[in-house]
């Protein structure tokens, strides 16, 4: 591959490239990253950046990791794809058997596909033609929390339409019921009374309900205990209604469990589709899949076709990034990888009364490796110019960070050293002092 040097990146990116949740024409210009390894980041000037933000979620391991690096490699010179339609081969059945072994009750299927957003697609079809498959009429409703974020096809906008971010399309998405988000006691106890409401109307009408459990990442890291997930699960089961988990963020120990279906499920609520993808492969490859039931799978099997789940990829169940999850999983059978979770975790906690204590910052929380806290902001939209202060700000420091409006947060990979952590903080606490004098009017350039 020809080596450009910092300015031909930039000037080459400029002239032909379009990237996503941007406004092309108030943007800075992008970082130009020429190499990555563990937690950090390095741009075409040698310069290096602690990657807070484990690029968008997906980076698991840190950059680069060997042991997946080298599992893709080995893969590639045995097969590097195959149609999955009427053949199979050994990294996806492994694959398919590890992820239905590490995945709650009652997952016992798997059905690849190529990113979170048609992770969610499969999922929302499977809902639909599950009831229509067992000859039930009319359930053709979805219910949605109110904010969530699912994805950018049309289904998964429409299921996330609330989130504010598809208002070009707003003709052409299906209606959803929306409910309220329970992020805190009262809002618990309306979206209850809310799905309480719909379940006593409306519930022949209703196929599934769809939720990111615990974390609402792209709305701005908002939480729910899982207790609360769990009432919401048990009153869908009780009124013969789906329950899909949106884990394309939450997976993957980002919530302190492998999944955050796991302690949902300590209070007895169960979803009956789970969707996964971005730490699937610890960052390598671009990969999802829908775990499913026995029973919504077996609502599919029928000697007419009609009744088949006729949904499928080009790259379904590429052989590369079945090799590379499965290496990804297997760094989860060490000690090390969850001492490494825990310790996040456990200096996320440390900060937090410092953090609670600071008079320019609102709300701080801590969820497994996650933590998020709102910088006291009049510019608190997404893509607002406050935003853009707060991420230029960060990466003149050597930190890469993607604020959702005015929230900031850290969900770094798990390999992070200690010291990397804790001069994030540190980091945070300069930014601070130059924040209280900000004024930060005018356009914005990026989202999410």
């Amino acid at each position: 591959m020809k080596q450009l040097t910092h300015t031909q990146l930039l000037e080459l990116d400029a002239q032909y490239c379009w990237h996503p949740f941007t406004q092309m024409q108030t943007a800075a210009p992008p970082l130009a990253v020429v190499r990555g390894e563990g937690e950090f980041l390095f741009d075409a000037q040698g310069n290096k950046y602690f990657d807070a933000v484990s690029s968008w979620w997906v980076n698991i391991h840190g950059h680069s990791n060997p042991t997946i690096a080298k599992a893709i490699a080995q893969q590639a010179l045995e097969l590097e794809h195959v149609m999955f339609a009427g053949v199979t081969h050994p990294p996806a059945v492994q694959l398919a058997e590890r992820l239905v072994h590490n995945a709650p009750a009652p997952m016992a299927k798997v059905f690849y596909s190529d990113n979170g957003s048609t992770a969610i697609e499969v999922a929302l079809k499977m809902a639909f033609q599950y009831w229509q498959n067992k000859g039930v009429a009319g359930k053709s409703r979805i219910v949605a929390l109110e904010g969530g974020y699912h994805g950018d096809t049309f289904g998964a906008m429409a299921t996330g339409k609330s989130s504010g971010f598809y208002a070009p399309f707003a003709p052409w998405l299906f209606h959803v019921d929306f409910i309220p988000t329970g992020v805190c006691a009262c809002m618990e106890e309306q979206a209850l009374a809310a799905l309480d409401h719909l379940l006593a109307n409306s519930a022949g009408e209703i196929a599934a309900l769809v939720l990111e459990p615990l974390i609402q990442g792209a709305s701005g890291m908002r939480f729910m205990r899982a207790a609360h997930v769990a009432e919401l699960c048990k009153r869908c089961e009780a009124a013969g209604v789906l329950v899909i988990f949106d884990e394309v963020f939450t997976g993957f120990a980002r919530t302190g469990t492998l999944f955050a279906a796991e302690q949902v499920a300590q209070f007895g609520g169960q979803a009956d589709i789970i969707c996964i993808s971005k730490g699937l492969t610890g960052g390598f490859m671009p990969m999802a899949a829908t775990l499913t039931s026995q029973a919504v799978y077996d609502a599919f099997l029928s000697d007419q076709v009609g009744h088949a789940l006729l949904h499928g990829h080009s790259y379904t169940a590429n052989p590369l990034g079945c090799a590379a999850a499965l290496a990804n999983l297997a760094l989860f059978d060490e000690e090390s990888t969850w001492a490494n979770i825990h310790r996040i975790e456990a200096t996320h906690q440390r900060w937090l009364p410092t953090l609670a204590c600071h008079p320019l910052i609102e709300n701080p929380r801590v969820c497994g490796t996650v933590a998020a806290f709102e910088l006291k902001s009049s510019h608190s939209q997404y893509g607002s110019s406050a935003s853009q202060w707060i991420r230029q700000t960060f990466l003149e420091l050597g930190i890469v960070v993607r604020p959702l409006g005015n929230t900031v947060y850290w969900v770094p990979p798990y390999c992070t050293e200690p010291e990397t952590l804790e001069n994030a903080y540190q980091t945070l606490m300069h930014v601070l002092q130059r924040w209280g004098s900000l004024i930060a009017p005018g356009p914005g350039s990026e989202l999410f």
